[in-house]
């Protein structure tokens, strides 16, 4: 059984950090694009990092560049997303998923970890 598990959620301030952690599991996905995307209330899922396999190729939404980067860790089949800069507009569940095609999700979701930057 494949798994995704998210972790590293929670309420930060304004400005604030905080890092996802996203741990698959049931299968490798050591030659797969992985990825974040968020969801906030009443509004669509979106998307907002990929990593290629090697780390190489990284695509980032654009309100979230200069802030945001995602690294991945092959060998422990793990991928993580660093928040910096926080903004309450980034308040969101966050979604780890694979394998990504371009930045389109693939069939494998976690669970989610909630996200809130308060003002």
């Amino acid at each position: 059984q494949v798994q995704l598990v998210e972790s590293g959620g929670g309420l930060v301030q304004t400005g604030g950090s905080l890092r996802l952690s996203c741990a698959a599991s049931g299968r490798t996905f050591s030659r797969d694009d992985m990825g974040w995307f968020r969801q906030a209330p009443g509004k669509e899922r979106e998307f907002v990092a990929s990593i290629n396999w090697t780390g190489g190729r990284i695509t980032l939404r654009n309100s979230v560049k200069g802030r945001f980067t995602i690294s991945r860790d092959n060998a422990k089949n793990t991928v993580y997303l660093q928040m910096n800069s926080l903004k309450p507009e980034d308040t969101a569940v966050y979604y780890c998923n694979a394998p990504l095609v371009s930045s389109s999700p693939g069939d494998y979701w976690g669970q989610g970890t909630q996200v809130t930057v308060s003002s």
